[in-house]
């Protein structure tokens, strides 16, 4: 079956797109030439992703831009600069530090579409540790385990989603020091062998330096399904943010003044690429949105949008 192609004259669209003709961009494409684009950490320190999605927009003009706009199934509707962003995901890295937990350790998500998830990834790439992302729809074996496989020692997660898949299995888990309760008020009482993390940040500083990281240092780790056998993992390596980057700019052609819409669960590989960091390696807006079915039926609830200090509008 043949397709007729489809012409597009470029003089009609209202924004130029950034790829507009692939043989001269093939032709001409460079590696050495995205390295360009990104800021690099100050004083030659090397590259970290955090950096690039986060740090260095807050210290930008786009500091007071909608990093993330977050609406709530039950009508929230709340948004954070990267300015926002920056204290926040500082205090975690902070959190991590206070527990001991050292470069490459790794730290596990167990959370839907909440913005203590952007914290949690964003924290801990700053602090150089692995953030490795679990699909909330899991039963308790495959979550057990990728955190026996991953050598999890931080586990980020609700009260509802510990108690059902983690709780009654938590005494195998010898590599998982910290389990912090994303989902609580402060001050709350969280289940035995849990931490708030509302409180752990509150106690945090805001102000933090990334220390040297180099471009093949690991930043994440995620496992495949395990269709095919066990669940195998993958390590992407900070330098990763460059393909991160230059597929945001040529196959969803990102614009500084656009708002993009993930849908990927953020359980995998896309929800943390494009549903994280490539947009805001941009410095656009990244929009969540809890669906019904989202979040457990905790994404509403007080204290959830307490790990970032919002802005209502």
């Amino acid at each position: 079956m043949s397709y007729q192609p489809i012409d597009k004259d470029l003089r009609e669209f209202a924004v130029p797109p950034n790829l507009r003709d692939y043989d001269a961009l093939c032709a001409s494409f460079k590696w050495d030439d995205v390295r360009t684009e990104m800021a690099g950490l100050p004083r030659d320190r090397g590259l970290n992703i955090a950096w690039e999605a986060v740090g260095r927009h807050a210290r930008s003009e786009r500091a007071q831009h909608v990093a993330i706009r977050w609406l709530g199934k039950s009508g929230q509707r709340q948004h954070y600069t990267y300015e926002d962003l920056e204290r926040a995901t500082n205090r975690f890295a902070n959190v991590l530090a206070h527990l001991k937990i050292e470069k490459e350790d790794r730290v596990f998500s167990l959370v839907g579409r909440i913005p203590a998830l952007y914290v949690a990834a964003l924290g801990t790439l700053k602090h150089r540790a692995v953030f490795c992302p679990l699909f909330e729809a899991f039963g308790p074996d495959p979550v057990i385990e990728r955190l026996h496989r991953g050598g999890g020692r931080v586990l980020v997660t609700t009260r509802r989603l510990y108690e059902r898949k983690i709780a009654s299995r938590r005494e195998s888990l010898e590599d998982l020091q910290h389990v912090l309760i994303a989902d609580v008020d402060a001050g709350e009482g969280v289940p035995d062998g849990t931490t708030n993390l509302v409180d752990l940040m509150a106690h945090a500083t805001d102000d933090y330096t990334i220390g040297p990281t180099d471009p093949e240092d690991m930043a994440l780790l995620h496992f495949t399904s395990g269709t095919t056998g066990a669940p195998k993992g993958a390590i992407h390596v900070h330098e990763a943010v460059l393909m991160h980057y230059i597929t945001a700019k040529y196959a969803l052609g990102l614009h500084p003044d656009d708002c993009f819409w993930c849908t990927a669960d953020p359980g995998w590989v896309t929800g943390t690429s494009y549903g994280i960091i490539a947009p805001l390696v941009h410095g656009v807006t990244a929009r969540r949105t809890v669906a019904q079915g989202d979040g457990i039926g905790i994404a509403g609830r007080p204290g959830t949008e307490r790990l970032l200090p919002a802005s209502t509008r």
